[in-house]
Order: structure tokens, then sequence, then C-alpha cells
């Protein structure tokens, strides 16, 4: 029997993948479980729509990605902390400090999309990573230098 993913599986396939498997398996298992359809004709054409219908919305979401590389790259990002005994830093800058900071800038971004390898310890300047989109990454200079408050 022919039927149409509805989760991923990991030894049958992905969502919205069209498979075969055992007429058994499916109407006892896959489909009573919700996590499968039968391949009937108006189920493939549904399918096939919500696929048209992701790919669109993707294809949106990856150009208003490109359109935001050169706003990050633009943007003038200053961070203030206060240091210690021996010009030694309070605490650490992580992604959320970041993406508090970018908001003040005038940049909404989520803080699960900053690629940071560790967080910022130190004064100067240090290049970040913004993931925007899958494979589209933008990158500026934040700029960490000593609050005098």
């Amino acid at each position: 029997m022919k039927v149409i993913l509805k989760e991923n599986i990991e030894s049958l396939g992905k969502v919205g993948d069209l498979i075969k498997v055992a007429d058994g398996y499916a109407r006892n298992y896959l489909i009573p479980k919700g996590m499968a359809v039968e391949a009937s004709g108006k189920n493939v054409r549904v399918l096939e729509h919500e696929k048209l219908v992701v790919s669109h919305q993707a294809e949106k979401e990856r150009k208003k990605a490109e359109s935001m590389i050169q706003k990050v790259a633009e943007v003038n990002c200053t961070i203030g902390r206060k240091l210690g005994s021996q010009d030694k830093m309070f605490g650490s800058i992580t992604a959320k400090d970041i993406a508090a900071a970018l908001k003040d800038c005038g940049l909404e971004v989520d803080k699960k999309n900053i690629v940071l390898d560790e967080p910022i310890k130190a004064l100067g300047d240090f290049p970040v990573k913004i993931k925007l989109h899958p494979g589209i990454a933008a990158e500026f200079q934040l700029h960490v230098v000593e609050d005098k408050e």
C-alpha cells in the first residue's frame, strides 16, 4: 500500500514522502497513529499543494534574509561593561546580551540565531555571526567598551 508520511520516521522517510509499505503495517499502525495517510488521488493533490505553499514561503523568507545581510553589515553595535580590579570584566557577554544590544540599534534578531563560539570575556572588537536563514549568514563587528558609570 502506498502512503504519505505525516511525520518523520527514521526507518521509512521524512514528512511528505510517498512510500510503499505492507498493507497491514499501514492499516494497523501508521494510519491509526496519524503517522501517515493513504496515498489516494485527493491526498496526493493536497500534498503537492502543501509542498508548493511551503516552497513559496521558504522563498519569501530567503529573500527577506538576503535583504537583511546589508542591514546587519551596516550596524554599529557597542556594549559597555564594568571592569573590576586588574581590568577584568564582570561576567561575560552572551547571545542574549548581543540580541538586546541589536534591538537597541534597531535590528530585531533572535538570540538563538546569534553564533558565538564562546562568551565574550574581554574588551575590544569581535566579529559576531548571525544565521538569518539556512545557508545565509551575516557578520558584524561588536565593540565591547568599558562602562564608566
